[in-house]
């Protein structure tokens, strides 16, 4: 069994209230948590309107899984979410 976690902090420029920011991050839950191999959650940044923090455990039979779903992950955040990715930590344990 192989264990990864995967912390990404995003910038939302522009962005005015905590409302505004669920809408522009809303639905990483939901995406994402419905994988079996996959937990989720808002880790940092929660009562900040302008950045947020997303952790995101992956859990797999062999590294190279682990490390493809990471990189899926990773893409598609960047393509979906309406906020800039400035920093991504990969941690196997």
């Amino acid at each position: 069994m192989h264990i990864a976690i995967l912390t990404l902090t995003f910038s939302l420029p522009g962005c005015s209230s905590l409302k505004e920011k669920r809408q522009r991050m809303g639905g990483l839950h939901a995406r994402f948590g419905n994988t079996p191999s996959v937990a989720v959650c808002e880790s940092g940044g929660r009562a900040r309107h302008d950045a947020s923090e997303w952790t995101f455990v992956i859990v797999g039979l062999s590294k190279r899984e682990v490390e493809s779903q990471c990189s899926q992950i990773e893409e598609k955040l960047e393509r979906t979410v309406d906020a800039r990715v400035m920093n991504v930590e990969r941690e196997f344990v």
